[in-house]
């Protein structure tokens, strides 16, 4: 049974070889905004996980292995009431550090499992991982210097917990791996779920 991560997030990617798996990696190349903008005024939890089941159901078409599980994620910051992604450019990004410094925020990351057995569809899970997240109140020129290095450009709200964000982050209440992007006691239960060990998987 192969595992598949369908994700460019080397985050991910890392937290997973961290624990022991060795997936192979398919970009599924969704149109988020597309699916987001699909949905009626969803929940936040439905919001993650239906981006989440969008990019496994495209990486399902993807493979070539015929027993494979798929594993895919989308992870969005709650701050102030409003669902946050990717910012889309360094003054976006500017802006949320400038409400997120000194307050707290929900880290939403949506998991999708797809077992295919035989090259065909036979199980699937999904679920949701919702952590707390305490920011430090970084000075302006740090905030600056941050956003300057591009890394708050391409992890959702703007920071990261494993690396150069980490500075900036007093504490998580919750599932700190879910804050990188991939929660591993969610997916433990969710691959449980689809008749897959994890400790099976370990390389």
């Amino acid at each position: 049974m192969r595992l598949v991560l369908a994700s460019q997030s080397p985050a991910r990617l890392s937290v997973l070889r961290s624990a022991g798996l060795d997936p192979a990696v398919v970009v599924s190349g969704v149109d988020e905004d597309a699916v987001a903008a699909a949905l009626t005024d969803p929940a936040p939890a439905e919001l993650v996980t239906a981006l989440a089941k969008a990019k496994a159901n495209a990486v399902v078409e993807m493979v070539s292995e015929q027993d494979a599980v798929i594993v895919a994620c989308d992870s969005m910051l709650s701050i102030g009431g409003e669902m946050v992604g990717k910012p889309a450019n360094a003054e976006v990004a500017k802006q949320r550090w400038a409400r997120m410094a000194g307050s707290s925020g929900v880290l939403l990351t949506g998991h999708a499992v797809v077992r295919l057995d035989g090259g065909q569809r036979t199980k699937e899970a999904s679920g949701t991982r919702s952590t707390t997240v305490h920011f430090a109140n970084p000075s302006q020129a740090e905030i600056d210097a941050y956003v300057a290095t591009g890394e708050p450009l391409h992890v959702a709200g703007a920071f990261t917990l494993d690396a150069l964000g980490g500075w900036f982050v007093e504490g998580v209440e919750g599932d700190p791996s879910s804050v990188i992007g991939i929660s591993l006691p969610l997916l433990r239960q969710l691959l449980a779920e689809v008749g897959v060990s994890v400790t099976e998987m370990w390389k």
